[in-house]
């Protein structure tokens, strides 16, 4: 999942060549949910969900697309900031583009309240009222401002939103339009595509993971995945656009080998893949490295990959599930443990799929298919290092990290 910059001004309903609606971050669609079922398993300590979304007709997408989702924040947030602030919500604001509307609306739909960033920090100690109060409380306040104190700012940030900051620091804001100078925008959140549109021609689908959390005596959960976790039944609508990734797509030649990891929601996109080349009847192998914690709770999609296997469309699953035994295994392990298959395969061609969490993973990953490189060639990591740098000029490294 990604963030994408905030809402722009309201599009007189963009078109394209045939006269169609073009829906994007600043004008979306309207979508109903048509499924919101829960993907992990009882006594998961994950909450997954795999969302389906209508389509108009005219909304395309492929394999490796992302769809974005125009979140809002839940009433509970937006009232705990009003009554924090001192505001009704009625009051009048203008938004970024110079449109009145309502102080309630904005903070629900237009400003970020969640996570807190240091720059939100240093623009509430800019307001006037701040730096007029004086005292501890303001001493405290400056004393996280300013690149000196970055490392005491971002502990600060770590685990609190908009709500902790105004009342730690109670006071500095007198107006409403204010936070329009503190607060970033809402942004939209990008969810990789789980189907193939040759096999759900009116609905795009996604696997979302719910985020929830107790942090600093509050409970807390993602903007747009406690959405979908909490208010997004059946029925519901949900403003969504679709964002092309042309860095992701399938191989153009069907016969084309590929290897695909995607730990947790990160297998979301080759569920698209393999759905696709299924319904095209391409022949080309497909080799899953798929991961989480537990077998039992969070194999995600198993009865689809268990179905997959029987007809002959996913040729090699491999799995690694963390917390099943003593030892920790990760996806990263059984690309090593596959070290001669996976240089066989590289060697025939194959395109080589990376999705999910940047910070850790794809790092991991990366070092791991080095080293399958040197073990199955029986070369040098420098040699490695160039056999993957060939490998990205070709395209045949492709990574959807986030």
């Amino acid at each position: 999942m990604n963030e994408l910059p905030g809402p722009g001004p309201s599009d007189p309903s963009p078109a394209d060549a045939d006269g169609r609606p073009r829906y994007t971050r600043n004008n979306p669609f309207h979508s109903t949910v048509l499924v919101n079922r829960l993907l992990s398993g009882e006594g998961s300590e994950k909450e997954t969900r795999h969302l389906a979304l209508s389509l108009e007709p005219g909304m395309t997408y492929l394999p490796g697309d992302a769809v974005g989702v125009v979140p809002e924040h839940r009433a509970e947030a937006v009232s705990e900031v009003l009554a924090a602030l001192g505001f009704t919500g009625q009051e009048q604001v203008l938004d970024h583009y110079k449109e009145e509307i309502g102080f309630e609306l904005a903070l629900r739909s237009w400003l970020a309240i969640g996570k807190l960033a240091r720059g939100t920090v240093g623009q509430y100690a800019k307001l006037p009222a701040a730096a007029g109060a004086g005292g501890r409380g303001y001493d405290a306040l400056q004393s996280l401002c300013g690149p000196e104190n970055k490392s005491r700012a971002e502990e600060y940030c770590w685990g609190r939103e908009f709500i902790d900051l105004i009342t730690d620091f109670p006071g500095a804001v007198t107006t409403p339009q204010e936070l329009f100078h503190v607060l970033p925008r809402l942004s939209p959140r990008l969810y990789s595509i789980a189907s193939s549109q040759i096999v759900h021609p009116d609905t795009v689908e996604t696997a979302v993971r719910v985020v929830r959390y107790n942090t600093h005596s509050r409970r807390r959960q993602g903007v747009a995945s406690g959405q979908m976790g909490e208010r997004a039944d059946v029925g519901a609508i949900m403003p969504i656009f679709l964002h092309d990734n042309q860095n992701f797509r399938l191989p153009e030649d069907g016969s084309t080998p590929v290897i695909m990891v995607g730990p947790g929601t990160g297998v979301a996109p080759f569920r698209a893949f393999l759905e696709e080349r299924r319904a095209k009847g391409e022949t080309g192998k497909n080799w899953l490295i798929f991961g989480d914690q537990h077998r039992a709770t969070d194999f995600l999609y198993q009865d689809l990959w268990t179905e997959m296997q029987a007809d002959g469309t996913l040729t090699q699953l491999d799995t690694a599930f963390s917390r099943d035994q003593a030892n920790k295994v990760y996806v990263q392990d059984r690309i090593r443990e596959n070290a001669a298959q996976m240089y066989a395969w590289l060697e025939r061609g194959a395109i080589f799929y990376v999705c999910g969490d940047a910070v850790r993973m794809a790092k991991d990953v990366e070092q791991a298919l080095l080293d399958a490189i040197a073990k199955g060639s029986n070369g040098t990591p420098d040699r490695a290092a160039e056999y993957l740098a060939t490998m990205k000029q070709q395209k045949r490294y492709r990574r959807d990290i986030y």
